[in-house]
């Protein structure tokens, strides 16, 4: 089992929840897709286990902070790995294609911790998500 893998396990472990098999076949399938809907998440589950199987897990995973929304507009979202799992990272999302491009680095960062002592802010997580247009949909 991968580090990722032992970190989720101990994740639930530590909650007072099982490693079952469908909790482990959701998170692979949200450790090998970023940006996920939640239909393409359930079609691509449904081998698997069934709608309210993924649903269940799901809850479990957002109250433990394992997986993360990501508003694309309305009342709209994708689903990926919380930064207990994955790179720390923030997003620029289309209105248009709801495409979702993650921004890495230290730019926004930087920002963050300026930011942070110009209000004297003791930051303990933050998201950003940027969106517009991207430039396919702007040219359309």
């Amino acid at each position: 089992m991968d580090t990722t893998n032992q970190q989720f396990a101990h994740v639930l472990k530590d909650n007072g929840y099982s490693l079952t098999k469908q909790r482990r076949d959701l998170f692979v399938l949200l450790r090998d897709e970023h940006h996920m809907t939640l239909a393409s998440l359930i079609e691509r589950a449904k081998t698997k286990m069934d709608q309210a199987s993924v649903y269940r897990a799901l809850a479990v995973f957002e109250e433990l902070g394992i997986v993360q929304r990501i508003n694309i507009g309305g009342w709209r979202y994708k689903l990926e790995l919380s930064d207990k799992f994955e790179e720390h990272h923030h997003h620029v999302t289309c209105l248009q294609c709801h495409r979702i491009i993650g921004i890495y680095g230290n730019e926004v960062e930087a920002l963050v911790q300026r930011l942070s002592t110009a209000y004297d802010f003791k930051p303990v997580e933050h998201q950003i998500e940027i969106q517009g247009y991207c430039s396919d949909c702007q040219k359309a």
